[in-house]
């Protein structure tokens, strides 16, 4: 078994070749070859949960599971809300042949994810971006829509001042090709972004539909649990929507689970999956003033090609621990 580290999934999958990866497995997904049971949270005490991912993907041909703790108040410690391992199986004989870190592995496919949406659904021309949250995932977003599309001014919102200004120091430095600026209100700098991605914990909405102007692409990234939502019912019912994975989406997207119960919504509102409009099966964007929304809950299939990809190139370059298992 090769164990790899934070350092080499750093290394190995940078975030325009993450992107190009978990495109790849998308359309796969939406063809219906790969097997994706729903995940499993347990609480493991207070608001700390712990997840289990298993899954099957067919190119390249693979299995595993990825094994992950949310700690919410994990950032005031200097760590990741989210820890864990993934462990990757080869399928010709069943063998455990990898190991890794599943924390960064997630951040970085997570914003890929948001980058093939992105890449696939914004205007050509979006130059302006908003995220709201500064976490780890406003981060690697950062990253991915730089990717996507030819940013140019960036927006972050978050409760704390201090936090965000902190995140925007760290970003322009990196970026400083970049206009950066920071506020503590979502409101004011809805109309002039031409992306906007919520990548916040939040259990209430803090992206409303009244604030969203047309030609608008959201990634709405943050809530991954049914009591969890970023959006209000009205930012759903003008947005074009598009998920990553449907028996996950009618599960766990708070404001989907909300308004179909409430009868507000049904299944044919939505466009389809992502994968399924990469591949030509479902429309994409319609035109340019479309407010156009990709629904992200993350599933096995982006960590197990992930996963694969850091293994494969670890193995080519000499990178990682070889242990006999």
């Amino acid at each position: 078994m090769k164990i790899l580290s934070n350092e080499d999934v750093a290394t190995l999958l940078p975030m325009a070749t993450a992107i190009d990866v978990v495109e790849k497995v998308m359309k796969n997904v939406s063809k219906g070859s790969e097997t994706l049971p729903l995940r499993t949270a347990i609480p493991v005490g207070g608001s700390n949960k712990m997840g289990v991912m298993p899954g099957a993907i067919s190119d390249p041909a693979c299995f595993g599971v990825k094994l992950v703790s949310l700690f919410p108040n994990n950032p005031e410690k200097g760590l990741s809300s989210h820890r864990g391992a993934i462990v990757l199986f080869e399928a010709e004989t069943g063998g455990a042949i990898a190991m890794m870190d599943a924390g960064l592995l997630t951040a970085i496919r997570t914003a890929a994810a948001s980058g093939v949406a992105t890449r696939l659904l914004a205007n050509k021309d979006a130059s302006s971006l908003l995220i709201v949250g500064n976490g780890e995932q406003a981060e690697f977003h950062l990253d991915s829509m730089v990717c996507a599309r030819p940013i140019e001014k960036v927006t972050v919102v978050g409760r704390s001042t201090e936090k965000v200004t902190a995140f925007v120091d760290r970003a322009s430095t990196k970026y400083p090709e970049l206009q950066f600026t920071s506020d503590i209100e979502v409101q004011p700098h809805t109309a002039n972004a031409d992306v906007i991605c919520t990548v916040t914990a939040s259990a209430e909405p803090v992206l409303k539909g009244d604030w969203i102007s047309p030609s608008t692409h959201l990634n709405v990234v943050g809530s991954s649990i049914p009591t969890m939502r970023e959006i209000d019912d009205a930012a759903v019912l003008k947005s074009s929507i598009w998920v990553d994975y449907w028996p996950s989406a009618e599960a766990q997207a708070g404001e989907i689970v909300d308004m179909m119960g409430a009868g507000k919504l049904d299944r044919n509102f939505i466009r389809g999956e992502i994968g399924a409009a990469l591949s030509g099966e479902a429309s994409g964007r319609s035109d340019i003033s479309e407010i156009t929304l990709y629904r992200s809950l993350g599933i096995a299939a982006q960590d197990l090609a992930a996963a694969h990809y850091v293994l494969t190139q670890a193995v080519q370059k000499g990178m990682g621990q070889d242990v006999a298992f």
